[in-house]
């Protein structure tokens, strides 16, 4: 992208969009090493080997008893006791004709081929009466089942969650190579926006865009810097997007990206870099603003406008800068899975844009509509767990099978 002029307004697909602003992106090339217990939402930058088979050795999946299958022709035999092994000890070869006492996660010892949990066993003064007949390998976790030494067990790009950490730690990894977290400057513009705890002048209204989008931005492991909120002046926004510009890697802003008298935003980034104006066939967000914005010292910030309506800002958010911050990552995983649900409501009033429906799933399996589904309803993004992905023109009748994307999964 190497102009000032924005581009005309017509209307892109959101695919379109999306490839625009994913092409245009490089993964961050700097790493750092962080502690595996501080590694949450990071993402990997070098792939991840396991050190050691995991398991290392054969162990009891129960509390029970090990034995050789061949020792209990019928359900009934009774066996002495030889040995008792508990997890974190290593017992001795197990002498034919008789069973160890073992415990979960205890390593099988030599000889053995199954274990019978306790509640198939009686125990008896110094033996044990299996009570079943079971098949070798029966309770029995191999060694290397789930890593084996010198495995992959993760690979570069995973975004770091809780049970990712998990892994890494099996594998025996006390650091871990991640990218550094992006640095994201943000601010909103508006004369009319006031901060919670202020008195509301008339025809002020309270900032959720600054709340909602700095809880978004740091959920997806990036530093934000907050600005605060820009009057509706031409100066105060280019020196905001001057002062957002140095040391940032990304300027997210909300509101100003009409072409009102008041919205300063397209001048301003035009003035202190370059920007593409669009339009974008969704519904809600249909205004979206992309460009850079030059640094003191070279280089450049990413910039994105978001719309000021707090539904359109939420779902914009989402649907662009969410995948920006996570490919400056090196994610691999970029969108949130959908899948086919039932649709337990009509929606006759088919619009030409891609629509983006607040629902919440229902106890029968299939999804309800929030009654207003206007972009300044913020209640909506509350009450629902996900949305309908829902293509240009198309009605929808209650029972027709429509796209669900799930809130827990895209805000996280």
């Amino acid at each position: 992208m190497n102009t000032n002029t924005p581009r005309p307004t017509t209307l892109l697909t959101l695919d379109d969009a999306l490839a625009r602003l994913l092409g245009a992106l490089q993964p961050l090339s700097d790493t750092e090493t962080v502690s595996t217990f501080d590694a949450l939402g990071r993402v990997l930058a070098a792939d991840l080997y396991s050190i050691a088979d995991v398991p290392a050795a054969d162990n009891s999946a129960m509390d029970g008893y090990a034995l050789r299958h061949g020792d209990v022709p019928s359900a009934g035999t009774v066996l002495p006791v030889s040995q008792r092994v508990p997890a974190g000890v290593v017992g001795t070869a197990l002498k034919p004709g008789t069973a160890a006492r073992i415990f979960t996660g205890a390593f099988v010892p030599e000889g053995a081929d199954t274990v019978v949990m306790q509640e198939d066993c009686e125990a008896l003064d110094g033996a044990v009466k299996v009570n079943i007949v079971s098949k070798p390998g029966t309770s029995i976790r191999r060694r290397g089942e789930d890593l084996a030494k010198s495995a992959l067990a993760l690979p570069r790009g995973t975004r770091l969650t809780p049970q990712a950490l998990g892994l890494a730690a099996t594998a025996g990894a006390a650091t871990l190579q991640v990218t550094r977290r992006p640095r994201v400057a943000l601010f909103s513009t508006g004369d009319e926006l006031a901060m919670p705890g202020e008195v509301l002048k008339p025809g002020a209204i309270y900032n959720s865009n600054r709340f909602t989008l700095r809880a978004l931005i740091q959920s997806l492991g990036c530093e934000c810097t907050d600005l605060g909120i820009v009057p509706d002046q031409l100066a105060a926004t280019r020196e905001a997007l001057r002062t957002a510009a140095q040391g940032h890697d990304f300027i997210v802003t909300s509101g100003g990206v009409s072409v009102g008298e008041e919205d300063h935003l397209k001048p301003a980034v035009q003035a202190e870099g370059a920007l593409e104006l669009w339009q974008i066939a969704i519904k809600p967000g249909k205004p979206l603003a992309f460009g850079s914005v030059r640094q003191a010292g070279g280089g450049n910030a990413w910039f994105v406008g978001l719309p000021g309506n707090p539904v359109s800002s939420f779902i914009t958010f989402l649907l662009a800068v969410r995948p920006m911050l996570l490919k400056l990552q090196g994610a691999t995983v970029l969108q949130p899975a959908s899948f086919p649900m039932r649709a337990d409501f009509d929606w006759p009033r088919a619009d030409p844009r891609r629509e983006f429906l607040r629902v919440k799933r229902n106890a029968n399996g299939g999804l309800e509509l929030f009654r207003n589904q206007g972009s300044g309803v913020l209640t909506s993004t509350v009450w629902a767990d996900g949305v309908v992905d829902n293509p240009p023109n198309n009605p929808i009748r209650a029972g027709d099978s429509v796209r669900f994307i799930s809130l827990a999964e895209w805000v996280a």
